[in-house]
């Protein structure tokens, strides 16, 4: 593994805010994030590390020798960008959504889009297989996006213990989002609700269950990737085609619900031409934004490649 100094790893900790303020938001993925900021496959070792043998050298050769073996530095610098961000711009993000919606979708639709260009790219040979394996990826996306949400709101630990290691696995994965499986769970307002109360016993039920999804699923991930490298690649980049509807700037509402606060909020929605939009679609400043996180994710693979060529 590499030195890296103090400014490396103060980087690393900037990707993961750039995660986990994607994280908060129900149909934008952590996992995009980590790929366009090169760190992905990095993520799935250091994670996949973490098993019955690094216990062993835990035990025989002290907390430093185990702490290498797992990339502990990288591992607690990402973690410490994640958390920061998700409990910082979870309100911000939560009134954006609610007050600015069809600005938010715009900036993340751009992004997302440009990701896909950016992970095709990383498909070394292109054949009739990887293009059934992108276009399986696609449909199964699509086809979550299109589900209805689970009206009744549960926290229960042991609910939240299985939606935190449900919702782990769709936050690794590029395209499929952690928060809008939390939302198809019912899960997403008291996790949200957790967040801002500071509930350290839920938030804890929800994180061990995270652990447990996160340790299982990454090792699956490492040995695709180490096996089926394209037709990995492909399938992620068909899950981030098939998320692009989740993310559709421009929604009709088809049903409401109440929520625990006695708020009207949208149920089941339907992505609907900008032409169709009742309202203000404000078209020209969502072009606008959609075209900046166009460009963040061009920049970001500008910025990586000339640092990996110095």
């Amino acid at each position: 593994m590499q030195q890296r100094k103090f400014i490396h790893y103060f980087i690393i900790s900037l990707k993961g805010m750039a995660m986990g303020a994607a994280d908060v938001v129900p149909g934008v993925s952590g996992g995009t994030i980590a790929f366009i900021s090169g760190i992905y496959e990095e993520l799935l070792t250091s994670i996949s590390a973490v098993n019955i043998t690094t216990l062993k050298l835990l035990k025989n050769n002290g907390i430093k020798a185990a702490w290498k073996a797992i990339n502990g530095n990288f591992l607690l610098a990402l973690v410490i960008g994640i958390f920061t961000s998700i409990v910082s711009l979870a309100k911000l993000i939560s009134w954006l959504l609610e007050h600015k919606p069809i600005l938010v979708w715009s900036f993340f639709f751009g992004l997302v889009l440009a990701s896909i260009l950016y992970i095709g790219k990383q498909i070394t040979k292109w054949n009739s297989l990887v293009l059934v394996t992108l276009l399986i990826g696609a449909v199964i996306a699509y086809y979550i996006t299109t589900l209805q949400p689970l009206i009744s709101e549960n926290s229960s630990p042991l609910f939240l213990f299985l939606a935190g290691a449900i919702a782990i696995c769709a936050m690794i994965l590029p395209g499929i989002s952690g928060a809008f499986i939390l939302v198809l769970l019912g899960a997403y307002k008291p996790v949200l609700e957790a967040i801002h109360n500071r509930d350290i016993k839920l938030l804890a039920i929800l994180g061990f269950g995270a652990i447990v999804g996160l340790l299982s699923f990454s090792k699956l991930l490492k040995w695709l990737f180490n096996n089926y490298k394209n037709y990995t690649l492909a399938i992620l980049t068909g899950f981030i085609i098939g998320s692009l509807n989740k993310i559709w700037p421009w929604k009709e509402t088809l049903t409401w619900r109440v929520n625990s606060h006695g708020i009207k909020v949208p149920f089941n929605q339907q992505s609907i031409s900008p032409f169709s939009f009742e309202g203000d679609s404000q078209l020209a400043m969502a072009l606008v934004l959609a075209i900046i996180g166009f460009s963040v994710i061009i920049l970001l693979e500008k910025l990586a490649n000339s640092t990996s060529n110095k």
